[in-house]
C-alpha cells in the first residue's frame, strides 16, 4: 500500500474501533404454519422455526407457538446505574383497530445490556392479528437512552 493512503486507511480502522455496539437493536421473526420440512426454504429460517416450536407436542401446542418475536437487544452506553433499566414495547395489531397494547420487561441496575423476548403469539396473534407497527424505548429510571420504531409508527 502506498504511503500516501495510510491516513485514509487509519481514520477508517479508529472510527470502526471506536464504534460501540448500538444501544438498541430489535430483530423480527414470524412463524406463520408448523410445517417444519421446507424444502428450499431458507435453511437459517428453518432453524430458528425449529427453535421456537421445540419442546411442543401436540399440535395445540405448536400452534400457540406460531406468530411473531421480537428479540430487543440494549445496550446502554454509560454502563451500569443506580435505577433498573426498563425496555417498552408497544404496538398496534391488525384486527385491534388503533388501540396500542404494550410488553415491558425489567432489568436490574446492575446490567449494562442485554436480551429480551418479546411475542405475540397464539391467541392473541389468532384474535389481534400481525402486528403492523411497534416502537421500543429503552429508560433507566425515567432517563430516556434510546428509542427504535418500525417504519409505520407514527
Amino acid at each position: 500500500m502506498p504511503f500516501r493512503y495510510w491516513p485514509v486507511f487509519l481514520a477508517v480502522i479508529l472510527t470502526v474501533s471506536c464504534a460501540g455496539p448500538e444501544p438498541l437493536r430489535v430483530t423480527t421473526h414470524v412463524i406463520r404454519d408448523q410445517q417444519t420440512n421446507n424444502r428450499g426454504a431458507d435453511p437459517m429460517a428453518n432453524n430458528e422455526k425449529l427453535r421456537r416450536l421445540h419442546g411442543a407436542v401436540s399440535m395445540k401446542e405448536r400452534e400457540q407457538l406460531l406468530g411473531q418475536y421480537f428479540t430487543i437487544a440494549w445496550h446502554h452506553p454509560e454502563g451500569r446505574g443506580t435505577a433498573p433499566v426498563t425496555v417498552n414495547f408497544d404496538y398496534i395489531q391488525g384486527a385491534t383497530g388503533s388501540r396500542i397494547q404494550n410488553q415491558r420487561r425489567e432489568f436490574p441496575a446492575e446490567d449494562a445490556s442485554g436480551t429480551t423476548e418479546i411475542a405475540v403469539t397464539g391467541d392473541d396473534y389468532f384474535e389481534g392479528g400481525r402486528v403492523l407497527a411497534w416502537q421500543v424505548t429503552l429508560r433507566r429510571g425515567g432517563e430516556l437512552i434510546a428509542t427504535r420504531q418500525s417504519y409505520l409508527w407514527e
